[in-house]
């Protein structure tokens, strides 16, 4: 029978020329589809027409990835925007929400922790995270920084500097703690200060991350003087106190440039096969105020067949960076996006006057449209060839380049743990994706259970569950650990090859032998995430409840499980009465160790919240007339226990749903 495929436009003339006809010569953003309608590519352009048909004249020198690309594009499409700042923001929701394969994307690495400012919240709260929530839209990330002990002494010497909520909850109901007899809280927990006076607290806060704390000074020094011509001597003693302290942070942090008037940002990455490391330095009036650190994944090249070349010979490994002036053109795209992903969530006044970027953008002009636009004033992008500016970016490039090391050498690290427990459990493979199983209880009482998922080494927190163990038998004074991981491991893996097939026929059914060739790294992402290895915290009898549950799904033959034993930290497997001869201190050892652990703690941080929300709860539920959703609306309102006894019935009754006469029948119960 004929083919119906459709052809790549590089190889039909004539509909190519007719779509690109169609493509006007206006900013937006364009998408570029594959046969399987899969987006591979989505980019913007000031003008679409000349953006588009660059991809496909012969003189174009493109990079051997780009290239790939235009050879499996079937079709285009365009959504064209009034502004190229519009194009550069729809851009950038698009690769967000469709992750194409040939588009740069940062990952979300957790190593790197932010600073988070809830100005959605009456009395903001400050704190390090290391998870970047999309809450709300008034909340405020400043970040990743890559230096996490000067993050964390930064805001130590903050919350001494200014009169801050220094707990999350209130230590006493009807009186503010030590920390407002001291100075070092307003008394947020007692309402002693009103919000819009604690906000102007946080403001200068806020100023200091923004790396605004010259013009904080400045602010702070005119108070400071008429505060002492007014004679209130105290108020001028402890602003004196906070320049001294704000001065303290920026001392030794000078950086030698010529005009320490402008404020710049440089950055720069290092690379390998896998990883770019990216660093980004911001110096405001001469001064290194803050450094940031960004992680972009580089993907392996999708595999090409020539003609009369087998799949098998294929190689999935083959090096995108390649350095020189390619590695250039796709080291510039790099530090495009995390320039892009940087500034849009930062506020107008953070954006420098100028940038120094390591190679030349892709869409310079674009972005630097656009940063000026936000700013109100001209910003700069510029690539420093000699002198100082190109000497900051040898700096920024050689601390990138400490950073992949060292991420290098963990990976080793990793690896070799792997390879070291692959040889021990004689597997076929290196074990990529290690869950690990731990039960949590007391003597049967509120009995839980973990999953913690461990790829290639590293522990990925998305994929970590709790589970509720739902056997009516097992119950306070009544626990079995066995039954428990039974249940658990039926949970987890019940309809694993019916889940599976339907994935692998997604992935596969309605692909031609070619388009499986071309696109075979990106279909590899829809596979199942079954595990490589099971870790079961335990001895032989856990470990045997698990193979009975996994032999009576016939999944034993799919799963490899194993158990590690605490007191002696033995490994057994299945059908094995003695442990396997290992050494405690293995590299493959201390691996299964360190996920054993992270269960056994994810378990128990589990297992005391649900025991604290029922010790909380067991002495309302023994009131009349008190169902579930009052209990917590209590509690929401009066924080505990004993703070709610004390309550008198007008108190109570102020709590929403809780009428006169329900409040006094729980003010009796507390005063019989």
């Amino acid at each position: 029978m004929p083919s119906t495929k459709t052809l790549p436009l590089v190889k039909d003339s004539e509909r190519l020329e007719s779509r690109l006809k169609e493509i006007p010569a206006v900013p937006g953003v364009y998408l570029m589809r594959d046969e399987g309608d899969r987006i591979l590519y989505i980019g913007k352009s000031k003008k679409l027409r000349n953006r588009v048909r660059s991809y496909f004249r012969e003189s174009q020198n493109l990079s051997p990835r780009i290239a790939m690309m235009v050879q499996q594009v079937r079709e285009i499409e365009f959504i064209a925007t009034d502004t190229e700042a519009e194009a550069l923001a729809l851009e950038a929701n698009l690769v967000k929400q469709h992750q194409p394969y040939f588009n740069v994307l940062l990952k979300d690495d957790k190593k790197y922790p932010y600073l988070c400012i809830t100005w959605s919240e009456e009395y903001p709260r400050i704190f390090i995270t290391r998870k970047r929530r999309a809450g709300s839209a008034k909340d405020r990330y400043y970040g990743p920084y890559v230096d996490t002990g000067a993050l964390r002494s930064t805001l130590h010497l903050i919350k001494r500097i200014f009169p801050l909520r220094q707990r999350p909850q209130p230590l006493f109901k009807d009186r503010p703690c030590l920390n407002y007899d001291i100075g070092r809280c307003v008394g947020v927990c007692q309402g002693l200060t009103s919000p819009e006076e604690y906000h102007k607290i946080i403001q200068k806060v806020a100023m200091i991350f923004q790396g605004r704390t010259q013009e904080l000074l400045d602010i702070l020094a005119p108070q400071m003087e008429q505060a002492a011509e007014d004679l209130n001597f105290e108020t001028a003693a402890r602003i004196r106190d906070q320049i001294k302290g704000l001065q303290s942070l920026s001392a030794g942090q000078k950086v030698s440039l010529p005009d320490d008037t402008v404020s710049r940002d440089a950055i720069a990455l290092a690379a390998d096969t896998q990883h770019a490391c990216v660093q980004l330095f911001q110096i405001r009036a001469g001064q290194l105020v803050g450094r940031l650190g960004f992680m972009a994944e580089i993907p392996p090249q999708p595999p090409v067949a020539k003609e009369g070349q087998e799949l098998s010979q294929l190689s999935l490994s083959s090096p995108l960076w390649q350095g020189g002036e390619r590695g250039g053109i796709e080291a510039g795209a790099i530090l495009q996006r995390v320039l892009e992903e940087h500034y849009q969530n930062v506020e107008s006044v953070e954006i420098p006057s100028e940038i120094s970027v390591q190679y030349e953008l892709p869409e310079a002009e674009i972005l630097a449209d656009w940063l000026s636009n936000r700013k109100g004033r001209k910003v700069t992008i510029l690539t420093p060839q000699r002198q100082t500016k190109a000497e900051l970016i040898e700096m920024v490039e050689r601390n990138a380049e400490y950073e992949l090391a060292r991420m290098q050498r963990l990976s080793d690290r990793n690896s070799q743990a792997m390879e070291d427990l692959a040889e021990i459990l004689d597997l076929p493979e290196v074990p990529r994706r290690i869950e690990g199983y731990d039960i949590s209880h007391i003597q049967g009482s509120d009995a839980v259970a973990s999953r913690v998922v461990f790829i290639d080494g590293l522990p990925a927190n998305q994929h970590y569950r709790h589970y509720k163990i739902k056997n009516p038998e097992i119950k306070s004074g009544h626990s079995d650990d066995f039954a428990s991981l039974a249940e658990v491991i039926g949970r987890r893996f019940r309809g694993l090859k019916e889940e599976e097939r339907g994935k692998m026929e997604d992935g596969f059914s309605d692909l031609e032998e070619q388009e499986k060739l071309s696109n075979l790294s990106s279909v590899s992402r829809t596979i199942s995430d079954k595990p490589d290895l099971i870790m079961i915290d335990g001895g032989k009898g856990q470990l045997s409840a698990v193979v009975a549950v996994l032999r009576e799904m016939n999944l034993l033959e799919e799963l490899r499980v194993v158990s590690l034993a605490k007191q002696r930290e033995e490994i057994f497997l299945p059908g094995e009465s003695l442990p396997l001869p290992t050494n405690s201190e293995q590299p493959g050892v201390q691996l299964l160790r360190r996920v054993r652990d992270e269960a056994h703690r994810f378990a128990v941080s589990f297992h005391r919240d649900r025991r604290s929300e029922r010790m909380k709860r067991s002495r309302l539920d023994e009131i009349p007339g008190l169902g579930h959703h009052r209990q917590k609306q209590l509690l929401a309102h009066f924080r505990s226990i004993d703070y709610l006894r004390l309550a008198t019935p007008e108190q109570l009754a102020e709590v929403s749903g809780i009428g006169p006469r329900l409040a006094q029948q729980i003010y009796d119960y507390f005063h019989p």
